[in-house]
């Protein structure tokens, strides 16, 4: 029965496409949350074990079937997709602006960098390192920005729990 569920989990992933929640897994199987968390773990083991070129990710909740890493390559080749551009200096702040401090407005972003962060907000809601969060019941009614399941995956993280603790005021001073 394991291997059962194993495999409806691994279909279930392939044709979602995008990140799938753990309770949502475990409706969709008529099993309890710990069950269907269990069966998702047994395929990650078991697709790593036969050497498979696909894995599953946990992504703060939600589990991805996706392609590993070092096939990164021949996929593109294959594709023909169009080289990625690295992020730009501005790119990286404001995700770091927005990881560690959401939801925030792009007023926000804008005051902890000191610049206009419009048009990076925009480029990085449009590659889907960025999502909406609802809008804040304040004059003008500014959007809230946060991160989500590309951003997690985009750098290889389960939650955000595992970002790395920002340096202390003391040293940020220091520094200045």
């Amino acid at each position: 029965m394991s291997l059962e569920l194993e495999q409806k989990i691994e279909a279930i992933l392939f044709a979602a496409g995008e990140p799938v929640e753990l309770d949502r897994l475990a409706e969709a199987l008529g099993i309890d949350r710990t069950a269907a968390r269990q069966q998702a773990e047994c395929l990650m083991a078991r697709l790593t074990q036969q050497g498979s070129p696909l894995q599953v990710l946990s992504l703060d909740g939600k589990y991805q079937l996706a392609t590993r890493p070092e096939y990164a390559g021949v996929i593109q080749a294959a594709t023909d997709w169009k080289r990625q551009q690295p992020l730009s200096q501005a790119a990286m702040e404001v995700l770091a602006v927005v990881a560690y401090n959401q939801p925030v407005t792009r007023a926000f972003v804008d005051q902890v960098r000191g610049v206009d962060s419009a048009g990076v907000v925009s480029t990085l809601v449009e590659k889907g390192l960025l999502e909406e969060a609802g809008r804040l019941e304040l004059p003008g009614r500014p959007i809230a920005y946060r991160t989500g399941d590309t951003f997690l995956r985009t750098f290889g993280l389960h939650s955000l729990d595992e970002l790395p603790a920002p340096p202390e005021e003391e040293e940020q001073q220091t520094l200045l």
